[in-house]
Order: structure tokens, then C-alpha cells, then sequence
């Protein structure tokens, strides 16, 4: 998983040092409207909620905020969010694939491709470039002051098919299939990930020069902006310079 790393770990520091937090909540709140939509207001019992309040006390989020959003989600009248996603190519070549929520498709289908279109990107039909990511359970955990070779053992033992280390956290794959039995694993050990989500991860990155890169990094974050996405996947080669130079613009 050369690359992989890096590319995780940016998106880790971006979210942590440059995100609003209301932006981070406000993803989070609507993946627990889904969740309770689909399976009721239980964490226990509906494992798509416990997977986002898992989300959301890494993030911080405080007790009230969390249990009024499962209130309002049980409400009836509260709205419904649908899934849509977006595959579409930035500048230069890049891949780009968006997640969203939404309780207005019109709305998120004209606000995402007028991004495209302002940012010198195009949007492609479903499924043109699904075959570039691969879907993976992606584990976040603080290495702590736990034993980082200990802590790699229990890992592998709950069924981590990969793990990269950085000096704060591991990163820990698994397979699509598999990342239920992962979190599960994970509980019954006492470790808890800060975020346990499924990601589109690049099978392959390109490299591309810095001042090209910039340009589809801006894209790349204006469609983060937008308030119906969720997630933004793309296979652009986070390289030490282009990260320098994102980091002083």
C-alpha cells in the first residue's frame, strides 16, 4: 500500500488543523440520520449509529449534541437523506470521487458540477471510474502510551489486513467485507479507534507536477466545502513537495 500512508495521514491532519469543526459534526450528524433512519435509535442494536457515535467521540463531539441528533433522527417528520455519489476527473488527469448526503438531489447535482465545470474539472457517469478505488475499512487509532509492537499483534490478531505506522497513530485496513468483524474485534480487545470508516482507496497514484497539483487540491477542497458532501476521494500522489507547498498557500 505504498502511498497510502501519506495520502490517509494528510487527510488526517487536514481534518484535524484546517476543517471547521462544524463542518466535521455536520457530517457527522447526518451519517446518524441515516443510521437511525435505517435501524432505530439503539446504538446496541443498530451497528450503522454505534459506528457513528464511535465517529463522533473521536471527533469530540459532546453528549448533548450526540443525543439530540439521535433524537431529532427518530422523529418522523425529520427529513430523509438519500446517498448519491459523483465520478468525475479534476485538471490534469486526477480521478475524483464524491460521497454525499442529501435531502435535495437537484440541488447537490447542480452545486456539484458547477464546481467541476468553475475548476477546470468534468464530471463522468457512475461507475466509470469506481474500478480506480477499492473500498476499504480504514482504522484510526492513537498509539498512546500503549506498546506500539503489542498493540501491531493485537491488531493482526482481530483481522487488520494491513497496518502503517506513523509517530502517533497506526493506520489499519481491512477489507470491505471484513470491517464489521473488525470493529467488532476491536471492541472486544478495548481498543478504540478515534475514526472507523469505509474509504475509496486509490489502487494506483499519479504524479503530477506541484503547481498543477495545487490546482486540483483547490478543487478537491471546494467540493469538500459543499454542506451535502461527505467524503472526496481522488488518486493525485500526495508528494513531500506538493504537501509543502499546500501547507504555505
Amino acid at each position: 500500500m505504498s502511498g497510502h500512508n501519506k495520502w490517509s495521514t494528510i487527510k488526517r491532519k487536514k481534518g484535524a488543523l484546517d476543517a471547521k469543526r462544524s463542518k466535521i459534526f455536520s457530517k457527522i450528524l447526518k451519517d446518524i440520520t441515516v443510521a437511525v433512519k435505517e435501524g432505530g435509535p439503539d446504538p446496541e442494536s443498530n451497528a450503522r449509529l454505534r459506528l457513528a457515535v464511535q465517529n463522533a467521540k473521536g471527533a469530540n463531539m459532546p453528549k448533548d449534541t450526540l443525543q439530540r441528533a439521535i433524537s431529532k433522527a427518530s422523529d418522523k417528520s425529520t427529513a430523509a437523506l438519500q446517498e448519491i455519489t459523483f465520478e468525475g476527473y479534476a485538471p490534469h488527469g486526477i480521478a475524483i470521487f464524491v460521497e454525499c448526503l442529501t435531502d435535495n438531489n437537484n440541488r447537490t447535482v447542480a452545486s456539484v458540477r458547477s464546481i467541476f465545470n468553475k475548476l477546470g474539472g468534468s464530471l463522468g457517469t457512475n461507475g466509470s471510474l469506481s474500478f480506480l478505488f477499492e473500498r476499504k475499512g480504514v482504522f484510526q487509532i492513537k498509539i498512546g502510551d500503549r506498546n506500539p509492537e503489542e498493540l501491531e499483534m493485537q491488531l493482526i490478531d482481530a483481522g487488520a489486513d494491513d497496518i502503517e505506522q506513523d509517530e502517533e497513530y497506526f493506520t489499519v485496513y481491512t477489507k470491505m467485507e471484513d470491517f464489521a468483524n473488525m470493529n467488532s474485534a476491536l471492541e472486544k480487545a478495548g481498543i478504540e479507534a478515534e475514526s472507523a470508516e469505509l474509504q475509496r482507496i486509490p489502487n494506483n497514484t499519479q504524479t503530477i507536477p506541484v503547481e498543477q497539483g495545487l490546482k486540483v487540491l483547490k478543487l478537491v477542497d471546494t467540493i469538500e466545502e459543499d454542506d451535502d458532501v461527505q467524503a472526496v476521494y481522488h488518486n493525485l500522489e500526495m508528494t513531500d513537495e506538493l504537501v509543502a507547498a499546500q501547507e504555505q498557500a
